[in-house]
């Protein structure tokens, strides 16, 4: 990129260094300078231009718009967006709410969970949404453009580099080859022989214009001229010539004459025959082609040569016509478009593209499927009574598996219950009668159907979900089977190594009469463990294999105990320790594949892939216990009720009340009541080979043991809606275990005798119990239990009640809630509960409801995201029904504190989610509610009042988006429930409404230009989302209201801003202007009165007239916008430039305006940057391509005063400015060496310009003396023009870099070639003589500037190495024959025309 030119100095030290105090300091000089000239009156604001009120002109110009044969260009299209409904896509064959749940549910918070995963998506539609973006995001893709034909040019010729001769000449759908071949000589006087034939290298290459040579060649190096050309679109024929010599054919040309040409080989000759036919007859369909379109216009043609009675038509008809045809099928639209071949269009940037928004889904950690194969001990026999059957355990075992962290110290999941006996040992049980699926939730019939009994007795797979994998977590197995005694002497014949079948009937024979007696109590054994993972990136470990089987021990059986032993588990010295069980256990695990089938969730809900086969099995689903942070918490979708109960100890040893209290059972049970014959309820899940759902369930007996630990857990599926009487039983027996039959045979054996009660209410304050509890043990259980209270002083409320030893907190207990239909945190569940009292806050008393509103504030990280949605619903909801400000400003800081938590957190895409699928408006009904978006709107300027809490304030300012995106959404859906969307855009909201959105914006816009230093980050965020807000607004709100609102914004930047706020600015504009409807925004149309007759009556504006920017609003704000930033530093004009480039290459592209017509009237919208451009011509004027800084002559007369080149600012000056001309004197001396130019005696050649009505954009003189730019004024284009644009801007008269230009002349081509004649020959016409000296000079800066230098010049450039100077006459003329003499007849024609302009610049 080139520098701007550098200050002429001496060899040794810069005039201005010198000048300096002391050295080094310039830096900050200038820097000072720069400041006192930036902070000068001179940079006044530009006047801001209304705009036209775009709802009544469209009313008035009904008609116009309507006849006019583009008024899709003009007219917003009626089907712009609608709402709809999208069903709500989850993973399971049936909805996971029960059926009877909604009817169930009483409280606020239940209900609205249960509506929020039963609700379906309301989404917002937008048709041309995806032409709302950037060009990058057109839905017709951009294509990556084919390769362009490759013309070999004169400047490259003498490059001498041996290309592969395929690279060079191909071209699309173009055919190449390349190879030796025996040349016949040509000479027909003389007989061809086989001694006349020479080898030669022959190359086919296609020309520029389509057609082919083929050249020969002495050697390979075909970079060179070759000896001689044979041209293909003079060939009729190639055929076989086998006379002279063998492989030979001959070309058959039009003039009679042949070419002889050989190959080394059969295959080789046919393949040159071949490739040369092709080529012939692709010529001929080209012939016939031209001929059909030469036909279908021959009667067109014919009247218009019969009409004509002079000029070149008449005399050179066919000429004529031939041009004219190869015109037209240069302007077909299927030409390379001018942006294809711009790098900028080229670049993959997805810096602009908003995130892909997903709906709420279940998200799990990394799955794992766990196969359970085989348990099999050293001690085994036949267990059947004939001794007929295969060899298995001697006893049934059962093994329970669930994952350890022993990272973080906690049991991460649920249990999975596995039952691996063999058939023949299950027999030894008791049999249960097995009851259908009707647990805690009342399942259909249909899903009885789905689900078998059968199929789901014995599981033997199940998929665990870790969140957050890593080397330390465990699968641990925990062995249990049927209560005979002591751990030790119960696994006493399983640590021996001798096999004796003796030992194996004892155990046998004991194993069955337990079996019979004591079949449903379980006892502890044993316990292995393997590890899951390799690494932290959830890769399985599948070599691992579980460790040996270690006997349990009856004193570390808690999970705590298991925790303690998984940490050595990697020390062998530590665990050679542990006694050993002689055993294997087969369990083998597996990634989970997305379309795994026939598998139910942890509540039994299966999945859609799910087959009804009684015999096939099912994979159950093991719930996760996620941590409870918020970065691991997702919204929760589905309906999911459970609690799991540990009982952990029981202190019985100082117990008075029992004789006998040693192998206790506890027995947990969940009730609803505490009346005496209460049935409890079938809630609890049951165990392999039992019912699905049971009634009660039993922990793991410890024999002999006073004080036992537990380790069992209990899971049960809660009620729907709890109560208050809702609660844990648990029955303690003393469990018998020796047979007495040793004994008299007329006692009655006792197997269990209880031994006290306990109780847990499972509400407190509304919400579920979950801390580790100590509870009282009752010796009875009297009617009413529930309602005992001490209270104090020996009296007591309630039943009389037996306490063992002394009410002493003998149990303890905890329970673990997995809910999405209850809360922990008791500040959500208070505010839930006072909504649910008032109404939510219609009937509330303000200062209480916002008590409540701040006590939301503290609510947990976790369980905020887990109910997003549901709590946000509930604020909106709040919101609308406020009937005090406060109350309104209170909810909006709740929902800002959630919006920022989840920003916070990484969680923005939940809030993105809700916006987009799960948030829906209220329904209004207009004398009760209001809308979420007037009442949003009005406490966001609340919050951004000055006096308002800042911290607050920022906040809202950085998440700006989640509030535009609900206002958009809001005032969608309310268009079109309350049918408001058919009204007339003005009525479609109260003026309330319309206030409070100017209001929002009026207070938005100085935050963002008074905290881009403080807080970058907030203010950058607020500027795009309002943007994004004012851009959405013109599908919903009233036009003309709309830019009013970019004026209010506009307002607040001036010229010599921070290059920040520039950035801001641009970035708003660049986003208001990708609008899909941009181009009906702009009404491109005329706007003059009566017809128009000529076409130098058009009605068109080539400077930025106040009219223009009037009638055309957006695209006149963004041109003087443009063209102020052009009198910024470098930085400010790329912005600047490259959004206004961008928006041309989306109009370019976009296939809604790809014909001719449509771009011809987008073009009509950019002619004053003709008049831009025109007034920075100096700066464009830039001949050199090489991107190494120069010094080109300045083109200012002699007479006139020379501007130093380095002085990039020069000020007009203007009668009224109270400046200190001294003060200019110095700095203008100080920064350049020389004397200041503002003397009064010195003509300023840039002031000129401000004689004339012009005031926009200054430019130095481009060659013509000052009388003469004077006297034409009054024909110049803007005699109409009314004031200055800009004002009193600071001029800048240094050139811009290569890049600019290269940017800004592109964007001038392509309204060139837009434009219709019609629109050029006006401007012609209209232009003054010096404007139009301009306008050519910027068409000669395009050739210069696009000019191909040649791939030495390239190649050089990119290795840093300075520019080639060639005097080569042409450098870019393809080396091509002259086949039609087109261009010839082309610049005849345009020679006829009666035009004094001179073309000295061309």
């Amino acid at each position: 990129m080139s520098q701007p030119p550098l200050l002429s100095a001496s060899a040794e030290t810069r005039k201005f260094t010198r000048a300096l105090s002391k050295p080094g300091t310039a830096a900050e000089l200038r820097q000072s300078v720069s400041e006192v000239v930036r902070g000068s009156v001179l940079l006044a604001k530009p006047k801001l231009i209304e705009p036209l009120d775009y709802e009544n002109v469209i009313v008035q110009k009904k008609t116009q718009i309507l006849n006019d044969g583009l008024r899709e260009m003009l007219l917003f299209p009626y089907d712009d967006f609608q709402t709809a409904t999208l069903r709500r896509q989850g993973r399971y064959m049936c909805s996971t709410v029960p059926a009877d749940a909604q009817e169930e549910a009483q409280s606020l918070f239940v209900t609205e969970c249960i509506k929020t995963y039963n609700s379906d998506w309301h989404l917002v539609n937008y048709k041309y949404e995806d032409y709302s973006g950037e060009f990058r995001q057109l839905p017709n893709k951009v294509a990556k453009l084919d390769k362009l034909p490759v013309h070999v040019y004169e400047v490259d010729e003498e490059v001498d580099k041996d290309e592969d001769a395929a690279s060079l000449g191909s071209q699309k759908g173009g055919i190449t080859k390349h190879g030796w071949l025996y040349k016949g000589n040509m000479n027909s006087a003389i007989s061809v022989t086989m001694r006349s034939f020479k080898r030669r290298f022959f190359h086919l290459i296609q020309l520029g214009d389509g057609s082919y040579n083929l050249n020969f060649y002495k050697d390979e190096k075909i970079s060179k001229e070759p000896k001689g050309s044979i041209f293909l679109d003079s060939c009729m024929g190639v055929v076989q010539n086998n006379k002279v010599r063998r492989f030979a054919f001959e070309l058959k040309m039009q003039d009679k004459s042949s070419y002889l040409l050989a190959a080394d080989s059969e295959v080789e000759m046919e393949e040159w025959i071949t490739t040369l036919n092709k080529i012939l007859q692709l010529n001929f369909e080209a012939a016939m082609q031209e001929k059909r379109n030469g036909d279908s216009h021959e009667d067109d043609e014919q009247s218009k040569l019969e009409g004509s009675g002079s000029g070149l038509d008449s005399y050179l008809p066919e000429l004529a016509k031939s041009t004219r045809e190869a015109e037209i099928k240069l302007k077909s639209e299927s030409r390379v478009k001018l942006f294809y071949l711009d790098p900028d269009a080229q670049k993959l940037d997805f810096t602009s593209a908003e995130p892909e928004v997903k709906p709420f889904e279940e998200k799990f950690g990394k799955r794992i499927l766990v196969k359970c194969n085989d348990l099999s001990f050293n001690l085994q026999c036949c267990v059947a009574e004939n001794e007929e059957g295969p060899t298995t355990n001697v006893e049934p075992f059962f093994v329970t598996l669930s994952l350890f962290d022993i990272k973080y110290n906690r049991k991460i999941s649920a249990d999975f219950h596995v039952d691996l006996n063999h058939f023949s040992v299950r027999q030894m049980l008791a049999t249960t009668s097995p009851a259908l699926v009707n647990g805690g939730r009342k399942s259909s019939p249909a899903l009885q159907d789905i689900l078998h009994e059968a199929a789901m007795q014995y599981p033997k797979q199940g998929i665990f979900s870790v969140t957050c994998p890593h080397p330390d977590i465990f699968l641990v197995a925990r062995i249990e089977k049927v209560l005979q005694g002591s751990i030790t002497h119960g696994a006493e014949p399983y640590m021996k190594s001798s096999d004796s079948s003796k030992v194996a009937q004892k155990v046998l024979k004991n194993a069955k009469q337990a079996c019979q007696r004591l079949g449903q109590y379980r006892m502890p054994f044993a316990w292995a463990a393997r590890t899951l993972f390799k690494d932290a990136s959830g890769n399985l470990d599948k070599n691992a294999r579980f460790s040996a089987l270690y006997r349990q021990d009856s004193n570390k059986l808690s999970n705590d105990d298991m925790l303690k032993l998984l940490a050595d588990f990697r020390k062998p010295e530590k665990m050679a320790k542990l006694p050993v069980i002689l055993g294997n256990l087969d369990i083998t695990i597996d990634n989970v594949s997305s379309d795994f089938p026939n598998y139910v969730n942890s509540s039994y809900i299966p999945m859609k892939q799910f087959e009804t086969c009684s015999k096939t099995p099912i994979t159950f689903e093991v719930e996760e216990f996620v941590p409870c942070i918020p970065k691991h918490t997702q919204p929760y979708t589905i309906y999911n009720n459970h609690l799991y109960v540990y009982p952990k100890y029981l202190k019985y040893d100082s117990q008075k009340s029992f004789a006998k209290a040693r192998n206790i059972a506890i027995c947990i049970e969940f009730k609803d009541s505490d009346e005496e014959d209460s049935q409890p309820l079938k809630c609890i899940y049951g165990r392999p080979g039992g019912p699905v759902f049971t009634r009660s369930a039993f922990a793991a007996v410890l024999h002999h043991h006073q004080n036992p630990e537990f380790y069992d857990e209990i899971k049960i599926e809660l009620p729907t809606q709890l109560h208050e009487k809702h609660h844990l039983l648990f029955t303690f027996f003393h469990v018998s275990c020796d047979n007495s039959s040793k004994g008299s045979t007329k006692k009655k054996d006792v197997v269990e005798t209880q031994v006290g009660y306990s109780w847990l209410p499972l509400l407190k304050d509304g919400r579920v119990v979950t801390s580790e509890q100590h509870v009282p043990v009752a010796a009875n259980l009297p009617s009413g239990y529930l309602g005992y209270q001490e209270l104090g002083m020996g009296r007591h409320y309630g039943p009389e009640i037996k306490w063992v030893d002394g009410s002493k907190p003998l149990l303890k207990v905890s329970t673990h809630l997995v809910s999405t239909v209850y809360t922990q945190d008791q500040h959500l569940h208070n505010f839930f509960q006072y909504c649910q009292k008032t109404e939510s806050g219609a009937q509330a008393l303000g200062s209480e409801l916002v008590k409540y509103l701040k006590s939301l504030h503290a609510m947990e990280g976790h369980v905020m995201i887990a109910f997003l949605p549901t709590i946000l619903n509930q604020l909106f909801r709040v919101l609308t029904r406020a009937t005090q400000e406060e109350v309104a400003v209170n909810v909006t800081r709740v929902i800002i504190h959630v919006v920022a938590q989840c920003h916070e957190e990484g969680l923005e895409s939940h809030l993105r989610s809700y916006v987009k699928y799960a948030y829906k408006a209220e329904p209004y009904v207009a004398s009760e509610y209001k809308t979420v978006h007037e009442e949003l709107t009005k406490a966001m300027t609340t919050i951004l009042k000055p006096s308002a809490d800042f911290l607050t304030s920022n906040k809202l300012l950085k998440y700006s988006w989640f509030f535009f995106d609900v206002l958009i959404k809001s005032m969608a859906q309310h268009l079109i429930e309350n049918s408001k969307v058919k009204l007339l855009r003005n009525q479609r909201f109260p003026a309330s409404y319309h206030h409070a959105v100017e209001t929002v914006v009026n207070m938005l816009t100085p935050h963002i230009t008074q905290k881009f230093r403080d807080n970058p980050e907030a203010s950058k965020h607020a500027n795009h989302s309002l943007a994004v807000f004012i851009k959405r607004c013109f599908t919903f709100m009233d036009r003309g209201f709309v830019f009013k609102q970019i004026n209010n914004y506009i307002s607040c930047f001036a010229p010599g801003d921070p290059k920040t706020l520039f950035e801001y600015k641009f970035e708003f504009l660049r986003v208001v202007c990708n609008h899909e409807h941009y181009i009906p925004l702009n009404l491109p149309m005329p706007f003059g009165k009566g017809r128009i007759q000529r076409y130098q009556d058009l009605q068109l504006d080539y400077s930025l007239t106040d009219e223009f920017c009037r009638n055309h609003f957006l695209v006149g704000l963004l041109l003087r916008e443009v063209g102020t930033a052009l009198q910024e530093f470098r930085e400010v004009r790329l912005i600047a430039i490259s959004v206004l480039k961008n928006l041309l290459i989306k109009h370019s592209f976009d296939d809604r305006y790809a014909s001719r017509s449509h771009q011809a009237r987008i073009a009509t919208l950019y002619l004053p940057l003709f008049g831009l451009l025109i007034e920075n011509v100096q700066r464009i004027n830039v001949r050199d391509v090489s991107p190494f800084p120069v010094n080109p002559g300045s083109t200012v007369k002699e007479e006139s005063l020379p501007l130093p080149a380095a002085n990039p600012l020069v000020t007009p000056q203007k009668p009224g400015i109270a400046l200190d001309n001294s003060l200019h004197k110095d700095l203008f001396g100080a920064i350049s060496g020389i004397a200041s130019p503002y003397t009064t005696s010195t003509p300023n050649i840039n002031s000129v310009r401000n004689a004339d009505s012009r005031g926009s954009l200054i430019s130095t003189d481009s060659g013509n003396s000052l009388p003469e730019r004077n006297s034409e004024k009054s024909n110049s284009l803007d005699k109409h023009q009314q004031g200055g644009t800009l004002g009193n801007s600071v001029v800048r008269c240094d050139k811009l870099d290569q890049s600019e230009i290269k940017s800004l002349l592109m964007c001038f081509l392509y309204i060139l070639k837009s434009m219709s004649d019609d629109a050029l020959f006006t401007y012609w016409n209209k232009a003054s003589t010096s404007e139009l000296m301009d306008f050519f000079t910027i068409s000669e800066v395009c050739l210069h500037q696009f000019q191909y230098m040649g791939k030495r010049y390239i190649a050089r450039n990119q290795e840093g190495l300075g520019p080639i100077v060639h005097d080569r006459k042409s450098q870019t003329l393809p080396v091509s024959r002259n086949r039609t003499g087109m261009m010839h007849a082309r610049l005849q024609q345009l020679g006829s025309l009666d035009n004094s302009l001179t073309f000295n610049h061309m």
